[in-house]
């Protein structure tokens, strides 16, 4: 009745908790310019909570979260049963003392915990922004204008109004969103970038219609209107160049109104909210409790059945359930808790891994039972620092260590300043100096990078600012694009001797190792898409007026442009395996007639009301044909320091890797490939784009006929596999040696977690560092951290948090293996402390006509729990079974921890029969040789249970420590120490004797002696992988 009783109080607890959770609906919005107080409904504060408890949930959610464990509730309700005399067994404290000493414990823990995520929140919460406001306000709130600096992190998301860019553009990057380190271009509202004076933000009557909060990072609905009077007008409709979500602002100085704050930010909604992870060895030690319990009811009903079920049974029985208590161990928290945070003070003190910070005490040992590594790509994997590193002109091949000679030709073609343009008909073989020139001038030509200069002094107009711009010194120079590819090749430019220097909407300006500016002007520009992936441009050079149509893109897009060679397929292919990223330069001469032509046709496509994407395509597909191939370039995205033995580590191991990325198909792709995620031998399976049913279909089953390749799929081809085929899509992945996706939203992130979860039942862990990552951790069942890269956003929502991504390797290998392997073999020795002591008691029982009577009473139980035998077996977490640098040269030794054999049924079947031998054997032994007193039997096999606790501990160390031994011989001494304390449960007089110390003696050679023999026949004949490493 009790137990039932707690169960439907934790059932209504539960509900009573989804009712609080509940949330409020998100609504669209009007948002007036400058005018909080027009805001019809009160919206969040701009703060974030990664708590899990306040002020008035702290007690109850732990108690909540505790007693929800059948351990703990166990013990509550056994506690609870001593205030009903009937049932009273022995003194209070010694059921409450311990049940109080576990929830101070855990309460401590956790309130450790909860104030490390208040301070980290207070940290993030307390940044400062300026702020354009009449009223002082802590917190940002909708209609506020928000100041930001260059370099500036955006604190919520805002509509741009007014930048100190004349044009109102302005970079941004939005690694914390989707993980994309790309600058992205923003304009500011034209209505507002117009007014002429800052204040007239103040006094413009606007307001901002904008859709309820979504999910969806690449898109918003909403509207600009300006009222004049009795006039309104819809000053701009689409405002999705105009907002900036959470993001870094890379230039200049931004004013914009807030929109979404707090909760209602698309960086939060896709963050799911912090819950408690409970680690596999606590739910199958919860397992084994229940197993426990159930032998203690059987065992109970047994004995009330041999007295006959006479007077009353019921009472009896319950008497013998709380006789038997013991057999479920309430030190097995304790210990375990106090090893959980042993192991974190170890990794945190892991010289090796220096920086390491453990931010959930609750799960150490998953990390030595994970199957599936799930892996952010940029920050995590890469430094997202792009290196030029090879220049292919199809006869020669120009790598680090020869860029000087590109620098001499340079120079050498710029010092006749007639003749460098001035190059060879197409038709002529030309020299490898004049090949080399064009190709470095249509690298510098062919982008999309604009050059900044920082102001070199503080309060500068922005005439005297753009005044600075026209000095192009080299100190304040900094180049922005939207991809740092480009950058890379425009500053491997700058450091051969042709710079971009300016660059405006209709030029651009270089300069020559002799400091002479060139400019050209830009008549067109295509830009790069998914879909075509090249970009061009079509310049005219002011000196000489010739036109020129300069082309780049990925290797598949250009093959068919350029014209025939036999060299192009083969390199590409080379340094693809180099894992650089590759890009064909090609270009093409048009006559004036030919651009006027096409100039013509250009533009009466763009103005076709049908099919005008398609016609503008196709006119600009007509210039790209049989165009000059100039060179071939390779560009590498730097590598986190020994990403490619991790990840080889880590695959030894047994270990699935995937990764998600918000980062294009190519460049997952390459990265792929460069880090060894994907081996030379492997095939890649990219799974085509896919839309609906029918060509899902299809392409799984084009999928399925491939066998040990790795696949590469994008977010929304993943999201229609999953709406309609979820369970063949994941069993096929799964099969993969490596699974890469890409353009993945937060969301995705999580869902993928969720579904290798559910589908196959292993151990997860998300590592990443941005906080797009956020969702991926807080789903996994461990999540980590590299809080070097992107931000610290993630660091606050993770389990533990790493400096580079190498750490990852010991950390699983040796500290995963210990935490598990320790935790296992402390847990198991904590129940057969419990079970030896229970049997003794049932055969005590047997004995004496099946009383329900204590064998041993008051401070001889607490005492065998804690000072007598707690610090031996608490010193197993110092064991190890291989050595470090042992685990770490094996790593296949980590493919049996995933199996769980070190804490299964079998091994728990083992301890329960050892402790029912060396409780019979204590018991029988203690009743054959005591003499005449009872008191003598109490003596005699209490003092032999201690000294078989401390020599089952010895036997199972593997790697001695020296305070193990100190641990032993401290026991023994508290023990012996103690006895002169004990005249009420010990005859001092007989413990003194002879005759006391040689029948305890044989009593424990006899429970001990045959345990150490079968260990040492079984390390004989067969011993366990480990230890054939280490001999």
């Amino acid at each position: 009745m009790v137990m039932t009783f707690f169960i439907l109080s934790l059932s209504c607890c539960d509900c009573l908790a989804r009712m609080c959770r509940r949330t409020k609906e998100l609504k669209a919005r009007t948002v007036w310019l400058g005018h909080p107080e027009k805001c019809e409904e009160k919206y969040p504060k701009n703060a974030i909570k990664n708590q899990k408890y306040n002020f008035f949930t702290f007690v109850p959610g732990v108690l909540y979260q505790q007693f929800k464990f059948f351990l703990n509730l166990y013990f509550l309700v056994v506690a609870c049963s001593q205030f009903v005399p009937s049932l009273k067994i022995g003194y209070l404290y010694t059921y409450w003392a311990p049940l109080g000493f576990v929830m101070a414990v855990t309460m401590v823990r956790e309130a450790v915990d909860e104030v490390r995520r208040y301070q980290r929140d207070k940290e993030m919460n307390s940044q400062l922004y300026s702020k354009l406001t009449f009223s002082p306000h802590l917190f940002l709130f909708l209609s506020h204008y928000n100041v930001l600096l260059q370099n500036q992190r955006i604190p919520a998301d805002m509509i741009f109004l007014r930048t100190s860019e004349k044009t109102g553009s302005c970079f941004i990057r939005t690694d914390q969103l989707d993980g994309e380190t790309d600058w992205k271009l923003k304009v500011a509202v034209v209505c507002t970038q117009r007014l002429p004076a800052l204040g007239d933000l103040f006094s413009i009557n606007a307001y901002v219609y904008a859709q309820k909060p979504q999910l969806d990072i690449h898109s918003f609905e909403g509207n600009f209107t300006r009222v004049s009077g009795s006039l309104t007008s819809h000053c701009q409709t689409n405002l999705m160049s105009s907002i900036a979500f959470l993001s870094l602002c890379l230039t200049g100085t931004v004013i914009g109104v807030v929109i979404y704050t707090g909760k209602e930010t698309r960086s939060v909604l896709n963050t799911s909210s912090p819950k408690n992870k409970v680690g596999l060895l606590d739910l199958e030690l919860n397992r084994l409790t229940k197993a426990l319990f159930l032998a203690q009811v059987v065992l109970s009903i047994v004995m009330v059945a041999l007295q006959g079920f006479v007077g009353p049974w019921f009472r009896n029985l319950f008497r013998f359930i709380v006789l038997f208590s013991y057999i479920i161990p309430i030190s097995l928290r304790v210990n375990l808790d106090m090893g959980k945070s042993a192991y974190g003070w170890m990794i945190m003190k892991d010289e090796n891994i220096p920086g390491t910070v453990v931010r959930t005490s609750t799960i150490p040992e998953e990390l030595g039972r994970l199957v599936y590594l799930l892996t952010d790509k940029t920050g995590t994997l890469t430094q997202n620092e792009m290196i030029f590193k090879r220049l292919h002109l199809g006869t020669v091949s120009y790598g680090t260590d020869t860029m000087d000679e590109i620098q001499s030709h340079i120079g050498q073609s710029y010092a006749q300043p007639a003749q460098a343009p001035k190059a060879a008909a197409p038709k002529v073989r030309r020299s490898v100096s004049s090949r080399i020139h064009e190709a470095v001038k249509a690298i510098a030509l062919c982008h999309n990078v604009t050059p900044v200069y920082e102001s070199r002094a503080n309060g500068e107009t922005e005439s005297t600012a753009a005044e600075a711009d026209q000095d192009f010194s080299d100190d304040n120079r900094t180049y922005q694009a939207s991809s740092p590819d480009e950058v890379a090749l425009v500053r491997w430019t700058e450091s051969v001797g042709l710079t971009l220097v300016n660059r405006d909407l209709t030029s651009l300006q270089l300069k020559t190792p002799a400091g002479q500016v060139l400019t050209y002007y830009i008549l067109q520009i295509f830009p790069f898409t998914s879909e075509s992936k090249r970009m061009g441009i079509i310049i005219r050079e002011e000196t000489t007026g010739d036109i020129t149509f300069y082309m780049k893109g990925a290797d598949v897009a250009m093959a068919s442009i350029v014209q025939y060679n036999d060299w192009l397929e083969e390199e590409c292919g080379n340094m693809a395996r180099e894992g650089l990223r590759t890009l064909v330069v090609a270009k093409k001469s048009l006559s004036e007639e030919q651009y006027t032509d096409f100039e013509n046709r250009y533009n009466q496509a763009k103005l076709s009301i049908h099919d005008r994407a398609l016609k503008v395509s196709a006119v600009v597909e007509s210039l790209e044909r049989e165009m000059e191939l100039l060179c071939l370039t390779g560009v590498e995205d730097q590598l986190q320091a020994d990403v490619r033995p991790t990840l080889e580590l880590l695959r030894n191991a047994g270990i699935k890797i995937w990764m998600l990325t918000g980062d294009k198909l190519e460049t997952a792709t390459c990265i792929a490939k460069s880090s060894h995620l994907v081996s030379r031998s492997q095939d890649i399976h990219v799974f085509r784009s896919v839309s609906n049913r029918g060509e899902a279909h299809l392409e799984l089953n084009a999928f399925r006929r491939k066998h040990d390749c790795a696949l590469v799929i994008s977010g929304d081809s993943l999201e229609v596999c999953l709406r309609y085929y979820e369970h063949e899509f994941v069993e096929l992945a799964c099969q993969c040696p490596a699974v890469v996706c890409c353009r993945c939203s937060p969301t995705q992130k999580a869902q993928i977690v969720h579904l290798l979860k559910q589908h196959t039942a292993n151990r997860t862990c998300a590592i990443g560092d941005g906080g797009n990552d956020v969702s991926m951790i807080q789903a996994a069942d461990c999540g980590i951290v590299g809080y070097g890269g992107e931000g610290k956003q993630a660091s606050l929502a993770a389990d533990f948090s790493i400096t580079q991504f190498k750490h990852i390797g010991r950390l699983l290998m040796v500290h995963g293996r210990n935490s598990y392997k320790r935790s296992a073999a402390l847990g198991q020795f904590v129940m057969h402390r419990g079970m030896i002591i229970s049997t003794m008691q049932a055969v005590f029982s047997s004995i004496f006509y099946f009383a329900s009577v204590p064998l041993y009473q008051g401070f001889l139980m607490v005492g065998y729990s804690t000072i007598y035998t707690m610090f031996p077996v608490f010193s197993l977490v110092l064991d190890q079974d291989v050595k470090p640098e042992m685990a770490l040269l094996y790593p296949e030794l980590y493919k049996d921890l995933t199996k769980g054999r070190s804490l299964s049924f079998k091994t728990f079947l083992i301890w329960v029969l050892i402790s029912i031998y060396q409780g019979g054997i204590l018991m029988y032994g203690a009743l054959v040789m005591f003499e005449s007193e009872f008191v003598h039997v109490v003596a005699i096999s209490f003092t032999a249970l201690i000294l078989t606790e401390l020599l089952m501990v010895a036997l199972n160390i593997r790697t001695w420590h020296w305070l193990m031994v100190l641990a032993e011989f401290l026991s023994l001494g508290c023990y012996i120490a103690s006895l002169a304390f004990l005249n009420e449960y010990f005859d001092l007089g007989f413990i003194t004797t002879p005759a006391f110390l040689w029948k305890v003696s044989v009593i424990t050679v006899v429970s001990c002696l045959p345990l150490y023999i079968i260990k040492y026949l079984k390390r004989k004949f067969s011993p366990p992988s480990y230890s054939k490493l280490s001999s």
